[in-house]
């Protein structure tokens, strides 16, 4: 299956903007387990608006210190670590890189919005909350959102015996504005064949070898993309070397993995992955993921094992409402 390509969004072509070192208004939140950091939460960004600025998980490591996200790649500068994004919001961009437009194909426009955060709800070394704000290009709103993160140790069985890793939890409220409808789309939903259907909680990972994906039942990008398996794997090396597993979970109702590992690696939450989706005026989406980070190579089952009883959530739906 083919991957976006690079020309489509355009490594060469965003390079002709602005500068485009990260740089942070606001200096980033850290997540610690047991007294080691594990991910920077930068919220305030100060990128090109052709990046999709919006708040992002970057670096996050391993509780042995092996780098497992990717932050402004060559092949894709506006895949920012883990984050949420969507590249169709009423019409606004809030992915980056160029727009896929129906019987055109990836075309640069002035139509790139930002994901803005708003403020603090609770800072703690293991847990944060914050309020934000999905904003078009104008700066108008077209969602507010409330979203808290965690991290949490876990205990699992590896080859080698106990596995310790552990656990990013993410939990979201969306928030239609009481007066207007808001659709989210792809570029799939926007005409684009070959499972292009990504936007929504988007972790693009780094490796020094070949990533591989797979299931508790299938394997590699084009058994897993676009299925509705309750859990992913992703297995990648670091820049270290060092091997490490990922393991995802928390599809909602209608949700579809997007996976890529031929062109970089990158797992996903797709919302729109053959069709739209639309918040209704006045009402909340609500979403909850879970990511186990783990140093090693993990089989299906040491996989799965991992992620324990899927209702072992330590953020409740009630924390949000």
């Amino acid at each position: 299956m083919s991957a976006e390509p690079a020309a489509a969004g355009g490594d060469a072509a965003a390079r002709t903007g602005p500068e485009q070192v990260e740089t942070a208004a606001e200096e980033p939140a850290r997540l610690l387990v047991g007294g080691t950091e594990v991910a920077r939460y930068v919220v305030d960004p100060a990128l090109d608006a052709r990046h999709g600025p919006r708040p992002y998980l970057h670096p996050v490591r391993t509780l042995g210190g092996t780098l497992v996200t990717d932050a402004l790649p060559a092949d894709h500068v506006w895949h920012l670590g883990a984050s949420l994004a969507v590249q169709d919001v009423n019409g606004s961009n809030l992915w980056g890189g160029r727009t896929y437009v129906r019987d055109v194909g990836y075309t640069w426009r002035d139509d790139h919005g930002r994901i803005a955060h708003t403020g603090w709800s609770q800072r703690l070394p293991d847990r944060l909350a914050h309020r934000l704000e999905w904003r078009d290009p104008t700066g108008a709103v077209l969602l507010t959102e409330r979203r808290h993160l965690a991290a949490v140790g876990v205990t699992g069985q590896g080859p080698a015996g106990e596995l310790p890793a552990w656990r990013l939890e993410l939990d979201y409220a969306l928030n239609a504005p009481a007066g207007q409808d808001v659709r989210l789309g792809s570029p799939a939903t926007n005409g684009r064949p070959g499972g292009a259907g990504y936007g929504g909680f988007f972790w693009r990972a780094v490796s020094a070898e070949p990533a591989r994906v797979f299931s508790a039942s299938a394997t590699g990008e084009e058994a897993v993309n676009g299925s509705a398996e309750p859990w992913v794997a992703l297995v990648g090396a670091g820049p270290d070397g060092g091997a490490y597993t990922l393991v995802f979970d928390g599809l909602g109702d209608g949700d579809r993995w997007f996976v890529r590992t031929a062109m970089y690696p990158g797992v996903g939450v797709a919302f729109a992955f053959a069709r739209p989706v639309t918040i209704a005026a006045g009402a909340t989406r609500r979403g909850r993921h879970r990511v186990v980070v783990a140093d090693g190579a993990l089989d299906v089952a040491a996989a799965g094992a991992l992620l324990g009883s899927p209702g072992d959530h330590r953020l409740g739906r009630e924390a949000i409402d």
